[in-house]
């Protein structure tokens, strides 16, 4: 399975950005999928997740109430729509794949993983 991230760039703050992440394969609406991010210097660290069904959600406090996670299980395909953009915001972000039906903050809980989209938030 192939991940294919897209939607990254460059934005002022406080501006808005969606990313979207699709699968090579419609072999992932049972699995949960997820989005992280690693910023130049920093560890990879959970931004936000999704169960396989789209009904259950979960967030890293610090882009709660900013953004937010869907998915398209007809189109195996999973969104990040990132609001009030903050320079701390800007980094790589990768979605992933899920082993299993939701998305986990553990990033070793996901088996495959996108080759990333950069997002810059210019201060």
């Amino acid at each position: 399975v192939q991940l294919q991230a897209s939607g990254g760039g460059l934005v002022p703050t406080g501006g808005s950005l969606s990313l979207s992440c699709r699968s090579s394969r419609r072999t992932s609406s049972n699995n949960g999928m997820g989005w992280f991010r690693q910023a130049p210097g920093k560890e990879r660290e959970f931004v936000a997740g999704i169960s396989w069904r789209g009904g259950s959600t979960n967030y890293a406090d610090s882009v709660k109430g900013r953004f937010t996670i869907s998915r398209d299980n007809a189109g195996d395909t999973v969104y990040l729509q990132m609001n009030n953009l903050k320079p701390e915001d800007t980094a790589v972000y990768y979605c992933a794949q899920n082993r299993n039906s939701y998305g986990s903050s553990d990033s070793s809980t996901y088996r495959y993983w996108g080759q990333g989209t950069q997002v810059t938030v210019s201060s």
